[in-house]
């Protein structure tokens, strides 16, 4: 091994096809974590408000009651 390796086995020998998925799992992880940033935004931001409301409850005689939960 080189000096510049970022990557060092402590434990075991572990053969080309377990650092293979070891580092294909690390590098899943890495990429994958700033996707959950974006999760959060703003209900400002969120363009689906623009577009056409929900239908509303259907009319009858219980109508009013279901209106509030939309």
């Amino acid at each position: 091994m080189s000096d510049d390796t970022q990557l060092q086995v402590v434990r075991g020998a572990p053969d080309d096809v377990e650092l293979a998925a070891l580092v294909a799992g690390l590098m899943a992880a890495a990429t994958a974590a700033p996707a959950d940033h974006q999760t959060h935004s703003s209900a400002w931001s969120d363009r689906r408000r623009q577009l056409r409301p929900e239908p509303g409850p259907p009319p009858g005689p219980d109508s009013w009651r279901w209106s509030l939960r939309g």
